[in-house]
């Protein structure tokens, strides 16, 4: 690059989008931890592996193609085109337009928002689906899914944003789209074997991710503003508030209804604030984000007491899917240029309830397109004997925690005659057995 490219670039700007890049990949392993505590003992690992494995494939994805999809301004209204293709190009630009950063930092910045969207998903499927056909699912999914809601809403020439609707930091692109595949893939993998037995089994990993996701969420939504000014300010002060009055909200009706303060109901209550304020973090007043914290614990908390037949492991789609909806509703009446609140009219509102509603159409239609797909080619869910003994040391040949119990597996391949033999064996022999076997089809 020049010296004369490079003095259209702003120092400040850039070393905060830098910054909150590295904010915003922090929130995959926080997310890591927060799912992890979640689940039984003997899968955790491979709950977090899925969070790890989101960073390392759509990376790559992002890089090769993802973005072009997203961002490209040769395609039109649905989807980009493939002028990136491997960031082609990237190094002949001044800067990205509209903004004073150098199009490498804008790319790295949107690239974790799909690493941690993807990751996401992870949250309604653990404890049965294969660990490979995951990877292959996100691996498309962030392609034919992610990439083109993004264009929709943030590319140049997308279909929403010319509606008029409103997402400052992914509302729908991230939260919704991500909770609404999340369902749709519990739904069609169907509920674990040993549903209606959750405990989590380590509540401070989730206080550790919940705390991560916090303090990441600064570069989520502050780094959206993309320069270090007074609306990157508005966006940190509001996702805080927000967090704070929803967090504190939740509390307070966990211990009216169920006489408890609960340490996971007060990191679900602030993570619930941080989804709701996404949408609108840079667009309301400061008060505003704060009366949405209280007014989407009260709408959200209610959906977390159902019992849905579709398993959502660890109710990523309230979490995310229904204060990702609430939040990009509640922007329509609090935003401060076209809100109802501030006699705007219906118009943002319908604005915002149409992009609300294409987004988890076209997600729910298209994540079910793909899991057939690869349902066709391999398996996508765990034999059961290996769901009942968990994950981590057939997947993984790991284990956690020193002091977990070391148990007898059986291989999903082997007649139940073979199975009933290889009980009178000794443990380390069927361990290293059903390990080679999951090498095999996982």
């Amino acid at each position: 690059m020049s010296s004369a490219n490079e003095s259209l670039i702003d120092a400040g700007n850039t070393a905060w989008v830098l910054t909150s890049s590295a904010f915003v990949l922090l929130m995959t392993p926080g997310l890591a931890f927060f799912y992890g505590g979640l689940v039984k003992e003997q899968n955790v690992l491979n709950t977090m592996m899925m969070s790890l494995i989101s960073m390392g494939v759509v990376s790559m994805t992002w890089m090769l193609a993802g973005f072009s999809l997203a961002f490209g301004d040769g395609g039109g209204k649905i989807i980009g085109d493939l002028n990136y293709f491997g960031m082609r190009g990237m190094l002949d630009m001044d800067v990205w337009d509209g903004t004073t950063l150098p199009p490498l930092v804008f790319v790295v910045f949107q690239m974790t928002f799909a690493v941690i969207g993807c990751a996401i998903i992870s949250g309604s499927i653990v404890e049965r689906m294969h660990f490979g056909a995951f990877t292959v699912f996100i691996t498309l999914w962030s392609l034919v899914v992610y990439a083109p809601i993004a264009h929709w809403i943030w590319g140049p020439g997308g279909w929403i944003e010319e509606l008029g609707a409103k997402d400052f930091a992914g509302g729908a692109v991230v939260h919704e789209s991500t909770a609404v595949s999340a369902l749709t893939l519990a739904w069609l993998l169907g509920p674990r074997s040993e549903r209606g037995e959750d405990q989590a089994h380590n509540v401070a990993f989730v206080i550790l991710g919940g705390s991560l996701l916090w303090f990441g969420w600064s570069g989520f939504n502050g780094g959206s503003a993309l320069a270090a000014d007074g609306l990157a300010a508005l966006a940190l002060i509001n996702s805080y508030q927000a967090a704070a009055s929803c967090l504190v909200t939740w509390m307070m009706i966990e211990r009216i209804f169920r006489k408890r303060w609960s340490a996971i109901g007060a990191v679900t209550g602030a993570v619930v604030g941080l989804v709701i304020i996404t949408p609108a973090a840079g667009f309301v007043s400061t008060i505003g984000a704060f009366a949405m914290g209280i007014i989407g614990a009260m709408l959200v908390y209610p959906f977390f007491q159902f019992t849905s037949r579709i398993d959502d492991s660890l109710d990523t789609f309230p979490c995310h899917g229904i204060s990702g909806f609430f939040g990009t509703m509640l922007t329509g009446c609090f935003a401060m240029e076209g809100g109802l609140f501030y006699g705007g009219g219906f118009k943002l509102l319908l604005a915002q309830f149409v992009a609300s509603m294409a987004v988890a159409a076209y997600a729910a239609f298209m994540s079910t397109l793909i899991f057939l797909f690869i349902k066709f080619v391999m398996r996508t869910r765990v034999h059961k004997d290996w769901e009942d003994a968990g994950l981590d040391e057939l997947v993984h040949g790991e284990s956690a925690y020193v002091h977990s119990p070391t148990k007898s597996y059986p291989s999903p391949n082997k007649s139940t005659k073979q199975m009933n033999t290889e009980t009178s064996e000794s443990e380390g022999s069927t361990v290293t057995e059903a390990t080679d076997n999951n090498n095999a089809i996982v």
